[in-house]
């Protein structure tokens, strides 16, 4: 996964453009309180928390994978600075009773890369139809994958 932030990073530079700061340890445990209070038994998997200490989400090419939420941040950002954050998007998703099954990560222009909670396993969905594309074993494994194909 690192090297792959690396790309993007180096990508990113060549163009004027910066990636995200890494997540504090602090917002890291904000995140993870919120998610109880808000969504109940969600556990983040570790390598997604090892992720936001990289890079705080990122949308690049068209991926975008979910960072901590503005609000829950220890410092301001640039007003113009639009955070996708994980909390907001999924309560947005879960407005439809049956994605309630899924914790949603992150998304490109064709893909949604999520965690179906009744199958244990991580999953990315055709963005336009909603037809499963493929499984993965692990968080891990999904994002490298995502990150790959934005590259």
């Amino acid at each position: 996964m690192e090297r792959f932030v690396e790309k993007i990073e180096k990508n990113e530079e060549e163009f004027g453009s910066l990636l995200r700061h890494p997540a504090s340890d602090s917002e890291i445990i904000k995140i993870n309180q919120n998610i109880q209070q808000k969504f109940g038994n969600i556990v983040l998997p570790d390598s997604y928390l090892e992720f936001l200490k990289i890079v705080n989400g990122i949308d690049f090419n068209g991926l975008v994978i979910y960072g901590v939420d503005k609000s829950l941040l220890d410092k301001d950002v640039d007003v113009d600075e639009e955070i996708n954050g994980f909390i907001e998007t999924n309560e947005i998703w879960y407005e439809n009773e049956w994605q309630k099954r899924y914790v949603f990560f992150g998304g490109s222009d064709v893909a949604l890369y999520c965690y179906d909670t009744e199958e244990g396993v991580y999953v990315e969905f055709d963005k336009p139809s909603g037809t499963l594309m493929q499984t993965f074993n692990s968080f891990d494994s999904m994002l490298t994958n995502a990150l790959e194909t934005a590259l």
